[in-house]
């Protein structure tokens, strides 16, 4: 029995059937979703055929609910119709930029740059963060611009336009690069301080750079251990200093007094 155009018929485990649609357009066979019946993957198919042929009705921001297509197909064949180039993920090029459709109202922006990378890793949102499965692990779309997973909007960076769904280089400004550290002004110029959480936050210094801000953290965090207090406080990991370097920075770097005091007080309550 001969099926409608465009659609194929395949079998599940339990013997049901289901129906594949699926449309070749400039050499490329791409592959338009599974559906439940031989019309619906037909309509599908006949839908996309009308998208890659009118790109006057069918414009990048005219999805409906009611198309029979999904979003993220939708996404991916006028792309290909406007600008020839065929990406799996929901990505539509700009002139100097990408955008990545998530759904409808999370349409995110990113620089060409990272074309390559978001062409072939696919973004999810769980509880407002943004990953990708990259070699089996989830990997913060954040940490790409050097941002740690614990970093708060706002305080630890920011979007300079105000858009939090435009990821472009130029608009992340990196505050704070390290845990426990937070940049301030203070007598007309910027300062870094670090501090640390025992049963409330304590200073442990201000400092003139993050980094040294970072090694004071580290410190203070260590002499917390060494003193019986078992909270793992995560680690600043410093790239641009070598072995040497942060040695001998850490034995340089001074901490509040007040903050040692503690050691010799602190258990693990």
């Amino acid at each position: 029995m001969s099926l409608l155009p465009g659609v194929y018929q395949a079998q599940k485990k339990d013997a049901s059937f289901y129906y594949r649609a699926s449309i070749t357009y400039r050499g490329k066979h791409i592959s338009l979703g599974s559906f439940t019946s031989e019309e619906i993957a037909n309509a599908a198919y006949l839908y996309a055929g009308n998208i890659l042929n009118d790109s006057t009705l069918y414009q990048i921001d005219h999805y409906q609910s009611s198309c029979p297509i999904s979003l993220e197909k939708w996404v991916v064949l006028i792309n290909f119709r406007d600008n020839k180039l065929y990406f799996k993920n929901p990505i539509y090029l700009k002139k100097r930029y990408f955008l990545y459709y998530l759904n409808r109202d999370d349409i995110l922006k990113f620089d060409v740059d990272d074309l390559f990378y978001y062409a072939n890793h696919k973004i999810m949102k769980r509880g407002g963060h943004l990953f990708v499965s990259d070699y089996g692990m989830q990997v913060s779309v954040l940490s790409r611009y050097g941002i740690k997973i614990y970093a708060v909007c706002g305080r630890d960076f920011t979007f300079a336009n105000g858009d939090s769904t435009d990821f472009r280089y130029g608009n992340i400004e990196l505050i704070n690069r390290y845990h426990g550290v937070t940049k301030v002004w203070e007598n007309g110029r910027f300062m870094y301080l670090a501090k640390i959480h025992i049963n409330g936050d304590y200073l442990i210094g201000r400092y003139s750079t993050d980094v040294e801000a970072a090694v004071a953290y580290n410190k203070a965090s260590y002499y917390l251990k060494q003193n019986g207090f078992s909270k793992n406080y995560p680690q600043n990991y410093i790239d641009e200093l070598d072995e040497i370097s942060y040695a001998s920075l850490y034995q340089r770097i001074r901490i509040s007094r007040k903050v040692l005091t503690l050691f010799s007080d602190v258990s693990d309550k």
